[in-house]
């Protein structure tokens, strides 16, 4: 994986000047650079400029970036962040039509395949991506970003430039553009976070590419367009065939992300997501005579304080004991004590640009810093539950019925600590309601569907475009913080678009929860391990954690030049520290409860003062 950034104005020349602008994009690599620690590079041409950072996962010495090549119409020019599962594929394929490679990397294929059939060649792709494409010749940039948004791509207009960077903090080394913050990129915060809306990155006049977009700058103007869509389809195939499809989806998107010259290792929690990629990885190492490294997280003494719950019910290491004997995989369990995951709480925010999901994130940068030092590329599990209907609103009958995200279905635990007069202000329940509606109404329904599958597909689509994405942009930040390339094979975008039709009665048969995954991974797993009941990333219990965050929080307000303070409400904090905790009723998804509210609000404030945040 690596950071890309630049800038783009057809109708300016940027080499009048090249001393000054060479020094923006080698600012811009700086800013990155934990992205890509082992390279980096830069290019300017008359109108673009483009900078690369790079973590070397394939082609460790050809694969430098930005990659230039020259043909009789003009100058190519790309910078790119992923990894191209079907490359080698693709590359036969354009071999045979005369295309000539100089290196073995993934990069030279999407510049050939564009050179040759130009923005649709993206179609080919299979992958997660976010790629900046110069064409001297029609004196274009074209920004693209992979189907479900797994790679990361933003960016602002600065005096008719237009600037990107894989990270908010790329844009702001670039003259004239600051951090500001204005209604609108509050609500966002307070009233959405830790997730934001698709297409805002929160600042004010920061957007990012929409996953499955591509944007387009040339003499003729801005436009954009969308290469992908999750469309309706009728499902035809049996529950048995889809199985057997799903299956072999599974499989096959495992075993094409286990694409890398240096050797790959997975997060291994002990549900069945995890386990499965786990166990298709080691099975396919074993065929080479090789032992897959793994890798699962818990809390330092969180045996003892651990408290099951309905969200929560049991803890993993036992699941991971069982699938590590099962698997033969070369195991080591990490832990987090408290005062590591507080002091990530900040890390996090300067990975993310944004308060994040708290101890949820922090602890995960944490982690992400340990396998670092034992592989530098990993396989997880993410995004079952929400492609799979794994999370407890799919089955809900209030997340069911409700007009609201299922995942906060109530706005009141999100002002329990703010001032009345601000929250009062911001209109939280209409902005937030107002973005639900938006994208219930962009749900691509199947014309004669009842009404109760057509709220599933809401209920689907509402995860994939938020949810998924806001624990997707979790694991780009934590990992690549460390230089750790984290892969999601459950997001290959073939599962996402054949499991997407399934009908629920084939998803969750007999009420079973992502009864089709556990029906689909028949023979990759321990029977107690496929059938075991959800538990959802750990979190700690130790009450001296809580305790921490609260006086982290009181020296917050003692401050009285900290930024947050106009935003609380003192006497309602104080009052939140004094009462008992409630770990079952979450302000968001499952994990996030009242520790987690103090850590946000520790990062909110972090965030202010850091980024010197204008707020209009």
């Amino acid at each position: 994986m690596c950071g890309i950034a630049g800038f783009c104005n057809p109708k300016r020349d940027f080499t009048e000047e090249k001393g000054k602008w060479n020094h923006i994009l080698e600012e811009m690599n700086r800013i990155q650079k934990r992205r890509g620690p082992d390279d980096q590079g830069t290019y300017l041409d008359k109108s673009c400029g483009l900078a690369h950072v790079r973590l070397e996962i394939i082609d460790l010495v050809t694969g430098h970036q930005p990659m230039i090549r020259k043909s009789a119409s003009g100058t190519y020019a790309i910078a790119y962040n992923g990894e191209i599962y079907n490359m080698p594929e693709l590359k036969k394929e354009l071999i045979k039509e005369g295309a000539v490679f100089e290196t073995a990397s993934d990069t030279e294929v999407i510049l050939n395949g564009f050179m040759l059939h130009g923005k649709e060649y993206i179609k080919k792709l299979n992958g997660i991506f976010a790629i900046a494409l110069w064409d001297s010749a029609k004196n274009q940039l074209s920004l693209i970003r992979d189907r479900l948004g797994i790679k990361p791509l933003f960016y602002t207009w600065a005096d008719k430039t237009l600037v990107f960077s894989s990270e908010i903090k790329g844009l702001f080394a670039f003259p004239g553009v600051t951090p500001q913050l204005d209604r609108d990129g509050l609500c966002e915060v307070f009233a959405l976070g830790p997730a934001k809306s698709y297409g805002k990155g929160v600042f004010k006049d920061v957007s990012e590419v929409l996953p499955g977009h591509c944007l387009t700058l040339g003499p003729g103007g801005v436009s954009e367009h969308a290469y992908w869509n999750l469309e309706s389809r009728p499902h035809t195939d049996s529950f048995d065939e889809t199985v057997e499809k799903t299956a072999w989806l599974v499989e096959d998107a495992v075993k094409k992300q286990m694409l890398s010259d240096i050797p790959i290792s997975t997060f291994l929690s002990g549900g069945v997501d995890s386990s499965l990629v786990t166990s298709i990885c080691a099975a396919e190492l074993k065929k080479q005579g090789k032992v897959l490294n793994t890798f699962s997280f818990d809390f330092k003494d969180n045996n003892k304080y651990f408290r099951s719950n309905a969200f929560q019910p049991s803890q993993d290491r036992p699941w991971a004991e069982k699938m590590v004997e099962y698997a033969g995989t070369n195991h080591r369990f990490l832990e987090c004590d408290n005062m590591a995951q507080v002091d990530c709480l900040f890390k996090a925010v300067d990975a993310r640009d944004l308060p994040c999901m708290a101890d949820v994130e922090s602890s995960m940068l944490y982690f992400c810093s340990q396998v670092v030092e034992h592989n530098k590329v990993t396989l997880t599990g993410e995004c079952a539950d929400e492609i799979f209907g794994g999370y407890p609103w799919f089955h809900k009958k209030e997340a069911f019925e409700g007009d609201n995200f299922p995942w906060s279905m109530s706005m009141e635990p999100r002002k329990v600590l703010l001032s009345d007069d601000f929250a009062e202000s911001l209109g939280m329940e209409e902005y937030a309601h107002a973005a639900y509606e938006k994208t219930i109404r962009e749900t691509p329904v199947l014309p004669g569907e009842n009404p109760e599958e057509k709220r599933r597909r809401e209920i689907s689509y509402l995860n994939l475009r938020w949810f998924m994405v806001t624990l997707l942009d979790r694991m780009d930040r934590t990992s690549m913080y460390s230089g750790l390339e984290a892969r999601v094979p459950l997001a290959d975008h073939r599962i996402v678009e054949y499991i997407f039709n399934v009908p629920w009665s084939m998803k969750c048969p007999d009420g079973i929860v992502k009864g089709l995954l556990r029906h689909a991974g028949e023979g990759y797993l321990p029977k107690e391990v496929l059938w075991r009941k959800k538990s959802p990333y750990p979190k700690t219990y130790d009450p001296a954690y809580e305790n921490l965050l609260g006086d982290r929080l009181k020296e917050v307000l003692a401050d009285p030049n900290a930024p947050i303070r106009p935003i609380l409400d003192t006497r309602k904090v104080h009052a939140f520290l004094e009462s008992p905790s409630d770990y079952g009723k979450p302000f968001y998804g499952q994990l996030m409860a009242g520790p987690q509210m103090l850590a946000y609000m520790l990062q909110v404030n972090y965030w202010l003062e850091k980024y010197k945040i204008r707020i209009l």
